[in-house]
């Protein structure tokens, strides 16, 4: 397991949200906090459309080419997607471009701003994280902190921190090969985001909120663990 600073990732004191809250009153505050996203971001305003975030470095690892290549099959659904990213121009190309062909239902922020991937980690009904690979990832752990069940990518820490059904939702593993995007797992990141929006604003749902939220993420377990060996 591996911890993370939870004093800059805590939604009950975090001075960049709109709503702080603690797991007693998540499932109000997020969705306050998703009207103030969804606002600032520039679109529509309305608290029961599933709002999908992405956040990452944009280089091959996280799989932001797997997850611009997922947008076009979600469309058919109420759905919003936030994507915020800085890394590789053609990845910043890619998620700039889904904006421009979705622009009543994608934005893309490929810049750094700190106060907005707070923003966007209260506010988001769903992480996607699509990585090839990932050693420990950080970001599904930032994400249950703040309430936010992921969707991911079945590979290296993030199967040991996501519990299906649970914590969050698993796509199964994606290809390691940078150089090509394999549309079976474009088709992997479409049909569990599919799923999981369906179960957004759902008492399973809320339930998930929750046990992101007791989860002790902080540095204590891991540190604890170690010593123990």
């Amino acid at each position: 397991r591996h911890g993370m600073d939870v004093s800059e990732w805590d939604p009950s004191k975090d001075k960049y949200i709109a709503v702080k809250y603690d797991v007693s009153t998540a499932v109000e505050a997020k969705a306050l906090n998703k009207e103030a996203l969804q606002a600032e971001v520039g679109l529509p305003v309305d608290r029961k459309i599933p709002l999908v975030a992405f956040i990452g470095r944009l280089e091959e690892q996280k799989g932001p080419d797997v997850m611009a290549a997922a947008i076009p099959l979600l469309m058919e659904e109420d759905i919003q997607i936030v994507l915020l990213g800085t890394g590789k121009k053609k990845f910043e190309r890619m998620l700039m471009s889904a904006e421009e062909k979705y622009p009543d239902k994608v934005r893309a922020v490929v810049k750094f701003n700190a106060a907005l991937a707070h923003h966007i980690m209260a506010g988001a009904d769903l992480l996607a994280v699509t990585s090839r690979f990932e050693p420990c990832g950080l970001i599904q752990l930032q994400g249950m902190r703040y309430g936010t069940p992921c969707a991911c990518a079945s590979t290296g820490g993030l199967v040991d921190t996501i519990i299906e059904g649970k914590t969050g939702f698993h796509m199964g593993r994606l290809s390691v090969d940078c150089n090509v995007v394999e549309p079976a797992d474009v088709k992997k990141v479409a049909t569990t985001l599919k799923r999981a929006i369906k179960v957004v604003g759902t008492p399973a749902y809320e339930e998930m909120v929750k046990n992101c939220m007791i989860q002790d993420l902080s540095w204590k377990g891991p540190a604890k663990n170690w010593e123990n060996k």
